[in-house]
Order: structure tokens, then sequence, then C-alpha cells
């Protein structure tokens, strides 16, 4: 057995809540909601911290608009740096903006290392963003932390809800806590998604609206939260018993 898992679990033991925010394909707003959902539970007055798991293409510290990113502390372990009130870890504290490409064992390796070397402290929520699909990444997530809890996000598309589909039936033979979907760039005539989840017996959490004003609010933390789009998941959280 790996010594770094036993690490890990003392790294963790301190932290309330882990949610997996995951997504089948990319371009559905799975990171914009796990960026959105950190700044809402932070501004909340919860302890949180934000782990941008999606080593291909990070993109939370885009979404918070955190240009200067500081390397984290070494102290026994790195500690992260604290941005709006959120405890941040990236691949990009090591690579910069250069690419990662990792495959395979290289990125089970990169996720335990980082999940070991992490001093989190004390937290109510670790926000994990996941990269796209069900790949490694989901796996070690699933396999190392076995407390995590994973929200899915989708949008309307059968192609996108197919995918997410996988990703569910994968969560529940693994028996995996599901905490429910979000629908992200919903149509309220649309009910396709909110059938398809009564079927699966999958808490529906909720729908956001397309927002034409986030594009424009990325970057800039005040703008971000006052958007249609983030007061919409905050309304999501208030609603959900799970916060």
């Amino acid at each position: 057995m790996d010594p770094r898992i036993e690490v890990i679990d003392k790294r963790l033991k301190d932290i309330k809540k882990i949610i997996a925010v995951a997504g089948g394909k990319g371009g559905i707003g799975k990171s914009s909601v796990a960026s959105a959902l950190a700044l809402i539970l932070s501004k909340m007055g919860h302890k949180v911290g934000l782990f941008d798991l999606d080593f291909s293409g990070p993109s939370s510290h885009i979404i918070l608009g955190i240009k200067n990113y500081d390397f984290p502390k070494e102290d026994k372990g790195i500690v992260p740096s604290e941005y709006y009130g959120i405890k941040f870890m990236s691949i990009i504290s090591f690579s910069g903006e250069n690419p990662s490409p990792l495959r395979g064992i290289d990125i089970s390796n990169a996720i335990i290392e980082l999940l070991a070397i992490t001093r989190w402290g004390s937290l109510d929520y670790l926000i994990i963003d996941m990269p796209p699909g069900i790949g490694d990444a989901t796996l070690d997530i699933i396999r190392v932390i076995k407390r995590t809890e994973f929200l899915l996000v989708t949008t309307p598309s059968k192609v996108a809800f197919e995918t997410v589909k996988k990703s569910l039936q994968l969560l529940l033979e693994l028996k995996v806590p599901i905490v429910g979907v979000i629908e992200n760039m919903a149509n309220s005539k649309n009910l396709f998604v909110r059938n398809q989840l009564e079927h699966l017996n999958i808490n529906y959490l909720g729908k956001i609206n397309f927002d034409k004003d986030f594009e424009d609010a990325i970057g800039d933390v005040n703008k971000l939260y006052n958007t249609t789009f983030t007061q919409s998941l905050k309304e999501i959280v208030l609603n959900c018993k799970f916060f």
C-alpha cells in the first residue's frame, strides 16, 4: 500500500465535507460551478478550500481572477495560498502557464502527491474541480478520499447528459455518495434532464439559466459574485439541505 494514502487521511481529517464537482464533457460549466460554489460558501462565512484537479486545462484561477499566483508556502508540506477567503491549490503552482502533459500512472502519482503534501488545515468544505469524464482522476479520488461526495453538472443537451449518466451509473455502482445534479445553461421549457434524473432516483438540485453577462465577469470576482449565474447557484445552495 502506498504510504502516502495514510498521510492523505491525516491531511484531510479536519475537513467536514469534500465535494467533487464533475461532469461528463468539457464546456458545460463545471469549473464555473466549482469556482462560484467555493466563492458562495466563503461569502456565507464558511472555511473553504478549492482544489483544481483538471491538470490538462486548469481554469479556476482564470474564473476567479487570480493573476499573480503565489507559490504555496512550505511548512511540513505546502500551505495553499488564500484568495477571497478561499484556500486555493492548482497544478499551476508548479507548472505555471505551461502545459502539463500527464497520462496514466503519472496522473495518479501527481494527484496522490499533491494530496499528501498539501496542508489544508481545518475547513468546512473542500471543493474539488474534477477533469471531464470518467478517467484516472475520478477513480483515484474515489479510491483515495473515501469521504468524497459528487456534485455533477450537465446541460439540457442529450449528448451532454448521456456522458453524465455514465458517470452517475459508475458512482451508483461503486456506492459513492451523490449530492445531486445541477442543470447549467437551462431552458425552462425543457424537462429532459429532470425527468431522466427522476428515473435514476438522483436529486435534481436546480437549474441555472444561460447568463449572457457571465463571460464578461470572468476574472473579476465582484462582478462574478453578482452575476445571475452565481446568484442562481447561491439559491440552489440555500435550498439544498446538504450545504
